[in-house]
């Protein structure tokens, strides 16, 4: 079939959609080598249904590109090392293109596609074909942020391996791009680089998975809320695809990925949250003498490997041990004596779609425990449960594998670095990462190795390590690369398993309502736990105290929060003076009258220690700072939350509840405050939430909320919907199945083939 055929027979469907008709098929010539049925109910989720695996990939590129495609287009130019070219020589743009350029070569890619499965790659020629249909069909009516750009493009199977490994790698090494672009050897100009370490800046979850003991119906049940941005190629896109008889799964991509990362089908619900296990471990070279590009190995010394990349009319020259890349930044200078490189657990793994594929078609959590065990999950969390009961969580995810042993006898401590990141002895043989029969990825933690735990209770993630994923049995024993034992929680760890500990007080046992009832509650579980001391400290304190030298009557302050209903719901008023409050106050030395104890996890540390006269200054003095910025930001101290705090779509500011992990909450959203300006529109938090339950005949029952909507264009019909229900506390009961579809009001469906 022609494109122009093609063409018309969609806007014929179209247009006979829009007069009143439900389902129409496109007309077809001969035996189509795609065939599939787009379904779309309200608020643009789409339901693919394929005749096979090609015709799978070819729907669900097309669907997703409906909202997405501009977000993909940019991600090409991005993996193809083109944002120069057609973006601008920026700092930023320059060393992305480096870092692609040298990361994703041929020979990487080649590998990659190699270790492929049939299926995938029917898949992905699938995709390819439908996302470049896509193209054909909507030329001249792309959204307004990309409409006749010259860097969209049909794409390649190549620009979906790029993009599949480019994601792999996102949070470990394709965070210190930067890093690689500077490396140069000394006597070399470089430029200053401030490397956040942190390692998972930006992403977050929460996950709660309840098993039969604690559930009304006797079944299993699934709260999944990933904390991810709320704009870019990181947004969530809600999507169901089926091929009758092989997959039936729903749930959210990020909008350059090609499965269901997170959600459920009628036997399993998922999520994930990001973990605490480390994706990559830094290696310190000791270089030799007369030559700063050779490196000691044992009793030998190797030579790096100097990789020019060519952009443009410049070409520059990336570094690389066996290792893995050069970094240079201002805590890891590239010296006459020492060097760094960086090793990444995720850069060789090509398991990311078998795994996925096995995951959407699980049927109980043992196939769940065995489809993450592949090990194709890059740096998460699997929290599951099934319609039997189970209630599951594991931290199995791209990990090297090292031991405590390891560690202690090669870690090298290097000034400027969180204690979490690992810098290892490159000179010792004895430091590379064990290779194990038992894991199919180079260097890896096999999964055996690697933390589990199944209840019939419940168990919960809100980005802790594994350790209290159930407090009546505390995960322990495990590398340190995983993460952390027997040591404080946050305060969003401890709110949620004091939500869920309440939930379940008496003998009670839990409804999808009062599951919702908990996320909608939007407490903050710090000011529950502190505020009356503090207030203390108002009462006490001569409503006059010192900050900055300046002379500030706290007074407005200690009012607004002794009216504060300590939530952060849309009306709630106080809530910005406790956020700017704890920003400064959390980190007081000494702060707490009763520290940690690891025997009461959830309940320590508490109270504020406001009978230590250094403790209760530095809080008096945090206040006065906290008043003075809102003051400054023309912030009104009392002013409604949901006032402050707010999602804009074309020029309609949303209110956005929730708030600040860091402070408090567990219903988890983000905004930043500027100096003159007040909160930004919300930057990330709550994205896809998902209650995933079963009555007790064991039929399945989901609801949901894509906070921030399908899309990010803002003349999409997608833009604002979910997120207008998100701010009224408004939740979706997703169709599944296809009696559910079809009565849906504003069902349109497209059948395609070619």
């Amino acid at each position: 079939m022609s494109r122009t055929e093609r063409r018309f027979s969609l806007l014929l469907v179209l247009s006979l959609i829009g007069a009143g008709c439900a389902d129409h098929e496109q007309p077809a010539t001969g035996t189509a080598t795609y065939d599939t049925k787009i379904r779309w109910t309200s608020y643009g989720i789409p339901h693919v249904t394929a005749k096979d695996w090609g015709s799978l990939g070819y729907g669900y590129a097309y669907a997703t590109a409906l909202d997405t495609v501009c977000v993909i287009a940019r991600d090409l130019v991005m993996v193809n090392s083109e944002r120069v070219r057609f973006f601008g020589p920026t700092s930023d743009n320059r060393a992305s293109d480096l870092f692609h350029a040298a990361i994703l070569t041929d020979e990487r890619l080649a590998t990659f596609d190699a270790n492929q499965d049939e299926r995938s790659e029917s898949f992905t020629r699938g995709y390819v074909d439908g996302y470049n249909r896509y193209l054909e069909d909507h030329a001249g009516e792309l959204p307004a942020s990309c409409a006749s750009a010259p860097w969209v493009r049909p794409i390649d199977a190549t620009d979906l391996s790029r993009i599949n490994v480019g994601v792999a790698v996102r949070y470990g090494l394709g965070r210190f791009q930067q890093a690689m672009a500077n490396a140069a050897p000394p006597g070399q100009a470089v430029a200053s680089v401030q490397q956040d370490f942190d390692l998972m800046s930006g992403i977050g979850s929460n996950a709660v998975a309840f098993g039969r003991a604690t559930t009304e119906s006797g079944r299993g049940m699934l709260f999944g809320n990933p904390h991810y941005p709320w704009r870019g190629s990181s947004r969530f896109h809600l999507i169901h695809t089926t091929i009758p008889g092989t997959v039936d799964v729903m749930g959210v991509s990020l909008y350059t990925t090609s499965r269901v990362a997170i959600g459920f089908n009628r036997d399993v619900a998922w999520s994930h949250t990001v973990s605490t296990a480390q994706r990559f471990t830094l290696y310190e070279l000791e270089l030799h003498p007369d030559d700063a590009t050779r490196y000691r190995y044992g009793d030998d010394w190797r030579q790096m490997d100097a990789v020019p990349v060519t952009l443009g009319d410049e070409t520059r020259n990336v570094y690389f041990t066996h290792y893995g890349p050069v970094l240079t930044t201002d805590a890891l200078p590239w010296t006459n004596e020492r060097a760094y490189s960086i090793r990444d657990a995720a850069l060789e793994n090509t398991l990311m779609a078998k795994t996925y594929d096995a995951l959407n078609k699980a049927a109980s959590i043992d196939e769940v425990e065995a489809a993450i065990s592949l090990q194709g999950v890059a740096w998460t969390n699997t929290i599951a449960a099934d319609r039997h009961g189970s209630a599951f969580y594991a931290d199995i995810s791209a990990t090297p594998n090292i031991d405590e042993t390891l560690i202690e006898a090669c870690r090298i401590s290097v000034g400027g670095l969180p204690p979490s990141v690992m810098v290892l002895d490159g000179s010792d043989p004895g430091c590379e990462w064990r290779e194990d029969p038992r894991s199919p990825v180079p260097g890896a933690l096999p999964a055996a190795e690697m933390p589990r735990l199944r209840r019939d209770d419940f168990v919960a993630n809100s980005n802790d390590s594994y350790w209290l994923s159930n407090p009546h049995e505390p995960l322990e024993g495990y590398s340190p690369i995983i993460g952390p034992e027997r040591t404080a929680r946050s305060l969003r760890t401890r709110a949620g398993l004091t939500f869920i500990d309440e939930l379940l007080a008496n003998g009670g046992k839990v409804s999808a309502d009062d599951v919702e009832a908990m996320f909608d509650s939007h407490r903050n579980f710090g000011a529950e736990l502190l505020l009356d001391d503090l207030l203390r400290v108002c009462d006490n304190t001569n409503a006059s105290v010192t900050s900055d030298g300046e002379r500030v009557d706290v007074t407005p302050a200690c009012t607004a929060l002794a009216g504060w209903d300590r939530t952060q719901a849309n009306g709630s008023r106080g809530a910005q003076v406790w956020t700017e409050f704890w920003r400064l106050a959390n980190s007081i030395e000494g702060l707490y009258a009763v520290p940690f104890d690891a025997a009461e996890p959830v309940r320590t540390p508490r109270g504020l220690a406001i009978d230590d006269p250094d403790v209760s200054a530095a809080l008096e003095r945090a206040l006065a700072q906290a008043q003075r910025t809102l003051e400054k930001a023309g912030i009104p101290l009392d002013a409604p939350w949901g006032k402050i705090q707010y999602a804009e779509r074309n020029g309609e500011r949303i209110p956005i509840p929730g708030g600040q992990g860091w402070a408090g909450m567990w219903s988890m959203i983000v905004a930043n405050l500027k100096a003159q300006a007040g909160y930004t529109p919300i930057i990330h938090g709550n994205s896809f939430m998902q209650i995933i339950s079963w009555d007790a005949d064991g039929r399945l029952r989901p609801r949901g909320m894509l906070a921030y909507s399908q899309s990010q264009e803002p003349d999409s019909p997608h833009y604002a919907d979910l997120t207008r229900l998100y701010s009224r506390g408004d939740w979706v009961e997703f169709p599944f199945t296809d009696a559910e579809i079809a009565a849906d009001p504003n069902l349109r469906t497209v059948h395609l083939t070619e």
